[in-house]
């Protein structure tokens, strides 16, 4: 999947001439945590977060009055030359910049120019979407040797009991190498036949693992 794909097009942005309170004002207006800094051209320029506003603003739990720190431009707190993504970067990718960098959010930038974003919000909801966790159903997690074609071998199964694959991630077994472990969400809620006719073709199944005493 394609970064082109999940990214908000329609991005509230600010320059750098704004100042502190017009970014307090469109962070509430639009229920946005993260605001692009652009020029004239739409090159980014830096990123302004709610957590970047809260320090430069005096705490609520403060007896001041400062007015002049909210007429600040954002020019003081941005994040300059912040990390950039592209439309036609992975999905997979990206996440692994958003893990590597502890960052919120990525301005998303072709020829040189803003033409979204996407936050780690937006990660989090399309990985939910993609294992089919927010679908009713049932996970069943089988440990299968490391070899071509087991995977097929295991779907064989699932085609015979008319079962529905919602998603299907592979994982390495910690413990052998030599095996993966598959976690499998299918659409059904009551597994018990589908894992006794795993169970039945030898494989090992790894969880539920005590299917009579949970379902």
């Amino acid at each position: 999947m394609l970064v082109e794909e999940i990214m908000n097009t329609s991005v509230p942005t600010l320059t750098p001439t704004h100042t502190i309170n017009d970014a307090l004002l469109l962070l509430k207006a639009k229920r946005i945590r993260h605001i692009p800094i652009i020029n004239a051209n739409k090159e980014v320029l830096g990123v302004v977060t709610d957590r970047d506003l809260k320090k430069a603003t005096p705490s609520t739990l403060l007896n001041t009055n400062n007015p002049e720190v909210y007429e600040l431009p954002l020019e003081k707190i941005m994040t300059k030359n912040p990390i950039v993504g592209h439309p036609l970067d992975f999905l997979e990718e990206t996440a692994t910049i958003f893990y590597d960098n502890r960052i919120g959010c990525l301005p998303i930038v072709s020829q040189g120019k803003l033409v979204g974003m996407i936050t780690e919000s937006d990660l989090l909801y399309k990985f939910i979407e993609l294992t089919g966790a927010h679908q009713p159903g049932s996970q069943i997690e089988v440990r299968v040797p490391n070899k071509p074609g087991v995977l097929f071998e295991v779907s064989k199964v699932f085609y015979e009991q008319k079962v529905n694959v919602l998603s299907v991630l592979v994982y390495p077994d910690k413990a052998n190498e030599d095996y993966k472990i598959l976690v499998l969400r299918v659409k059904t809620m009551n597994p018990l036949k589908l894992i006794e006719a795993l169970q039945a073709d030898g494989f090992e199944v790894l969880w539920p693992n005590h299917p009579g005493k949970i379902l």
